[in-house]
């Protein structure tokens, strides 16, 4: 069972990857401080909370045979 709080490696990789990339094709920023590489903004703004997405996990369903 995944922790729903917690997010794991590939999400978090995901999130601040998609993010990094909208920062560099001109999207704002979230955060005052706008200073350093896309990659450290989105970081940050994963670290801070500001980023608006929603993670939609599926359930494991075993089938029986």
């Amino acid at each position: 069972m995944l922790n729903t709080n917690k997010l794991t490696r590939y999400e978090r990789a995901r999130i601040i990857g998609a993010r990094a990339l909208q920062i560099s094709m001109g999207a704002p920023v979230l955060l005052e401080d706008d200073s350093g590489e896309p990659i450290d903004i989105a970081f940050r703004e994963l670290e801070m909370g500001v980023i608006p997405v929603t993670i939609k996990r599926l359930a494991d369903v075993k089938i029986a045979q």
